[in-house]
Parts: C-alpha cells; structure tokens; sequence
C-alpha cells in the first residue's frame, strides 16, 4: 500500500482498465483510459509509459487481471485497486 501511495505522490502514471462508460462517470484526474478487454491489443503502448504505472478499476478485480497479464509481458506496473481510493491518495 505505502509503495503504491508512494508512487501516486511521485506522479506515477494511471492506467483506468474500467469500460468508457465507466471512466466517463468519473475517474482519476489525468488517468489514462485502457479498456480491459483492450489490454493485450494496446501492448506497445503500455510499453511505451514510464514505469512502474498504476492500474485501477471499480475494485480491483479487473486491475487485478490486468497487472498480471502486463507482468508477465515483463511490464512493471502495480494493482492499485479501485479508482476512488486512488482518488482519494492523490488529494491528501
């Protein structure tokens, strides 16, 4: 948690894997929009953002699948769980 509260202090990006509906109700300030069902089609440019990057979702579930599949393509990115929490890091 402290190194995930770290690097949301520092700047670090985050990647929203919620549908666009979804990120269009609400989301992080400056995340960024990544479709879960669109992760392994957008490989080149998860590669392409400064890491380790954030992952969030509504809960966690689907960040959960995302980071491990980014993982395994050797990505270093963190699950930071649901988007509100993360939220909420950013403003204290």
């Amino acid at each position: 948690m402290k190194e995930i509260q770290d690097l949301i202090k520092s700047g670090a990006t985050i990647v929203d894997v919620r549908s666009r509906e979804e990120f269009e109700q609400g989301h992080v300030t400056s995340s960024l929009n990544i479709p879960l069902n669109e992760v392994v089609a957008r490989i080149d440019e998860f590669k392409s953002i400064q890491q380790p990057f954030l992952v969030c979702c509504l809960s966690g579930g689907r960040s959960e699948q995302a980071t491990e599949y980014l993982q395994s393509m050797e990505i270093k990115c963190l699950n930071a769980g649901g988007w509100q929490q993360v939220q909420s890091w950013l403003s204290d």
